[in-house]
C-alpha cells in the first residue's frame, strides 16, 4: 500500500463557546475531555480536545477574533444535504464499530433531547444525522472496506471531468520512496495550495529550516505539572 495518512488525529473546529462544545461531546456523545490549554503560538486563543479514541480527537479552537455570525449555505451547511462555501466542512461523520453501537448511541443522543434522523443504510455504511452546538452538522456511521469498483459511478466521474485513466490513478496512488536526505520546502508557487498568512509572512516562514522550526516553535510541557 502506498504511503498515506492512516486516520484523523484531530479535526479542529472553530468555536465561540468552548464549554458548550466540550459539554456536548462529553455528555451527549460520551467523549471525554482530554486537553484544554492556551493554543501554542496564538495569543489569546485556547484549544480543547475531546477523545474519540487513543489516536483520534475532536478539537475546538476558540480565537478572540472569531466572528459570531452563522450564514446558512455560506459558513454552515446546516445538514448533510445543503450547500456551503468550498473548502469548508460540509459535515463530519464519526465512526462506531457496529450497528448495535450505532443504535445505542442514537438512544444516548435522544435521551439528551437531541433529535436524530436515522439510521439510514447507504450500502457501504449505515448512518444517522443530528446537530451539535453552533450549527455543527454531525453524523455517526458504521461500515468499512468500500469497494471502489462498485461505488465509483461513471456518470458522476464524467461530471467531475475524470477520465478512465485518471480514475485508475486515483484508485491506485503511486508509492513513494523517501529520499536519503529530507527535502527542503519548494519555492512558493501561487498556483499550489498554501496556507494563508499576511503578505510576505508565508514566504518568510517557509524558508526557515525544519530543524529550526522544531527547535523554535515546539512546546512540550503540559500546563499542569503532575510529577
Amino acid at each position: 500500500m502506498a504511503l498515506h495518512p492512516n486516520g484523523v488525529n484531530h479535526l479542529a473546529i472553530s468555536t465561540n463557546d468552548m464549554k458548550a462544545q466540550l459539554s456536548f461531546f462529553a455528555e451527549v456523545l460520551g467523549c471525554p475531555t482530554k486537553a484544554l490549554y492556551w493554543m501554542h503560538g496564538v495569543k489569546g486563543c485556547y484549544h480543547g480536545f475531546a477523545e474519540l479514541s487513543e489516536t483520534s480527537y475532536v478539537a475546538f479552537v476558540q480565537h478572540p477574533s472569531n466572528p459570531e455570525e452563522v450564514q446558512w449555505g455560506v459558513t454552515h451547511a446546516g445538514n448533510g444535504g445543503e450547500p456551503v462555501t468550498k473548502g469548508t466542512m460540509q459535515h463530519v461523520a464519526f465512526n462506531v464499530d457496529d450497528f448495535e453501537e450505532l443504535s445505542a448511541l442514537r438512544d444516548r443522543i435522544r435521551s439528551h433531547g437531541i433529535q436524530v434522523l436515522g439510521p439510514i443504510d447507504h450500502g457501504f455504511i449505515q448512518s444517522m444525522y443530528f446537530a451539535g452546538p453552533e450549527g455543527l452538522s454531525l453524523e455517526v456511521c458504521t461500515g468499512s472496506n468500500i469497494n471502489a469498483e462498485a461505488w465509483v459511478d461513471p456518470e458522476v466521474r464524467d461530471l467531475c471531468g475524470i477520465d478512465n485513466d485518471e480514475m485508475e490513478a486515483l484508485k491506485h496512488p503511486d508509492d513513494f520512496n523517501p529520499p536519503a536526505e529530507p527535502l527542503a520546502n519548494p519555492p512558493f508557487d501561487p498556483d499550489k495550495p498554501h496556507m494563508h498568512y499576511p503578505p510576505g509572512a508565508l514566504e518568510k516562514v517557509m524558508t526557515i529550516p525544519d530543524e529550526v522550526v522544531w527547535e523554535r516553535f515546539s512546546e512540550t510541557a503540559p500546563p499542569v505539572d503532575i510529577d
